[in-house]
């Protein structure tokens, strides 16, 4: 079906990413990873504001604390309160780091943070470097710090979502063009029985995605010039075609958790708005943010 694609923020990114809803602000956060950003989108004033960061910023969570978000950089994790612009280490460091880096993150529905690693392939300037498959890891730390690996043999980690019941967590490596699936225990925070779920697909690398309240996965294609649409049994179900190549994350957000809002990546000088933040409305309402666990208050 044909759908109203807005550009609704043009704001040059060279690597859009990380794009988290926050219904207590009626807001919208999201990254530049090269330009070492973050923006805020007011979703009823369409005022974007921006913070600069010392190294690449690449997710970003809400948190129990409506107010103080959890952010990933490129070698840790920090806290930050945009609010009054206060950042606080958290105690993780990414090993290895700047040679790896960290890449797309999400919090879980037990309230750990869920993030991987890949080859470092921004340099100090922000330009791009190469990339190189098997050095990512994916990780979970837990709300009291506490480490653990869960896949290691990366090439770049994208896409963290969860089923709607609670028992199937997703997860992709954009260099290999998979999207796996895992049985996912909501109580322990763990995953198990991994297979493939969305393989081969010839439009572009499969990025960031969101999963709907149905529990179909929307998978941004990275070169694609569009967004998958994946049934829970891995059948396409829909390709919603974009406006430009490099299609990078997505969430659902506004009031009813139906307008999906889209990042994306710079493209070729024909591309006047890539790197721009794109909104459509759809039928079926997203599921709210999760939030990562504050063991201290």
């Amino acid at each position: 079906m044909a759908r109203e694609i807005v550009c609704v923020a043009p704001v040059g990114d060279r690597c859009g990413e990380g794009a988290v809803w926050s219904a207590a602000e009626a807001a919208l956060y999201w990254t530049d990873i090269n330009r070492f950003l973050v923006h805020r989108y007011d979703e009823a004033t369409r005022a974007v504001r921006t913070w600069l960061f010392d190294e690449p910023v690449v997710a970003i969570s809400l948190t129990e604390i409506d107010g103080r978000l959890l952010v990933a950089l490129g070698s840790k994790l920090i806290w930050w309160w945009p609010e009054t612009d206060r950042r606080e280490d958290h105690g993780f460091v990414l090993p290895g780091a700047p040679r790896v880096r960290l890449n797309d993150g999400r919090a879980d529905p037990a309230g750990n943070f869920w993030v991987g690693s890949m080859k470092n392939n921004v340099l100090p300037d922000g330009q791009l470097g190469d990339v190189a498959p098997g050095e990512g890891i994916l990780f979970r730390i837990a709300p009291d710090g506490s480490v653990t690996e869960w896949r290691a043999g990366l090439g770049i980690s994208n896409t963290l979502c969860w089923s709607p019941d609670r028992r199937t967590f997703y997860f992709g490596d954009t260099l290999a063009n998979e999207i796996y699936a895992f049985d996912y225990d909501d109580v322990e925070g763990a995953i198990s029985g991994e297979r493939n779920f969305f393989t081969g697909f010839d439009r572009g690398s499969p990025d960031g995605s969101a999963i709907d309240s149905e529990g179909f996965l929307w998978n941004c294609r990275y070169g694609g010039r569009c967004i998958a649409r994946i049934a829970p049994d891995g059948n396409l179900a829909e390709v919603i075609d974009m406006p430009v190549s490099n299609i990078t994350t997505c969430t659902f957000g506004g009031a009813d958790l139906k307008t999906l809002y889209v990042t994306t990546a710079g493209g070729g000088p024909a591309e006047r708005l890539a790197g721009s933040l794109y909104a459509m409305r759809v039928e079926v309402a997203g599921l709210p943010e999760n939030r990562y666990g504050i063991a201290t208050k």
